[in-house]
């Protein structure tokens, strides 16, 4: 397997793989490449706890999903939108889930949902302006900010 990474650095097998828009940044790095290659198994994992996360918090997944992909090399545009693909599968069965429990209110889901969508348009394009690095720390500022609100709210 050591083998086969040097083998990947040595060709630089990444640039050969990007988006024409990714041009300039590596859309996959080295780490993983070998996770993907190796441990496909290991993804479907992360998803299950990422899954029992999402139905049980109402969170989406994605204040999951996107550490797990970060850590694992992804960039910061990568992760979300990759975690967005995960987190539509993931929705959909929460959904029949909850749906079952009668715990769905069509009417208000449906009516943020559609202020999501204008939402999700600007926020894809703020996010490819911003660097890993600095996206790291804003999603950090975030993720403890709500943390502290949770835990001191009444």
């Amino acid at each position: 397997m050591e083998e086969r990474v040097q083998d990947l650095i040595k060709k630089d097998i990444f640039q050969s793989r990007m988006p024409q828009h990714t041009k300039g940044r590596k859309a996959l790095t080295l780490k993983t490449e070998v996770a993907m290659g190796g441990h496909m198994w290991l993804f479907a994992v992360c998803g299950v706890g990422v899954g029992i996360g999402a139905a049980f918090s109402g969170l989406g997944g994605g204040f999951l999903m996107v550490p797990i992909l970060l850590f694992l090399g992804y960039t910061a545009q990568k992760a979300v939108g990759t975690s967005f693909l995960a987190i539509l599968v993931i929705s959909i069965s929460a959904l029949v889930a909850h749906n079952k429990l009668a715990n769905v209110d069509y009417k208000a889901g449906l009516l943020l949902g559609i202020g999501g969508i204008i939402g999700a348009q600007i926020g894809a394009r703020l996010v490819e302006g911003i660097s890993t690095a600095n996206f790291k720390k804003i999603f950090s500022f975030i993720l403890l900010g709500l943390a502290v609100y949770l835990f001191f709210r009444k």
